[in-house]
């Protein structure tokens, strides 16, 4: 199972690489294609564990004035 994040960045937020750095660091790996990044789980999480990874993905990006979208397939 994998988590895939799609960011929108605006001219006053924080540079791409930033971001990258932050995510990277949370264990997402870099990708081309529809999605930016993505995170690949060891075995398949229940709600609360994506919604605990989905809070420490806000507090990871809070301040680069960035949005985020998730998706776990």
């Amino acid at each position: 199972m994998k988590t895939y994040i799609t960011i929108i960045f605006t001219s006053e937020g924080a540079k791409p690489s930033e971001v990258k750095s932050r995510l990277m660091g949370l264990g997402f790996k870099a990708m081309r294609g529809s999605y930016d990044f993505f995170y690949e789980w060891e075995k398949e999480p229940d709600i609360e564990t994506l919604l605990d990874f989905a809070d420490r993905i806000h507090t990871a990006l809070e301040g680069l004035n960035v949005m985020f979208s998730l998706e776990t397939v």
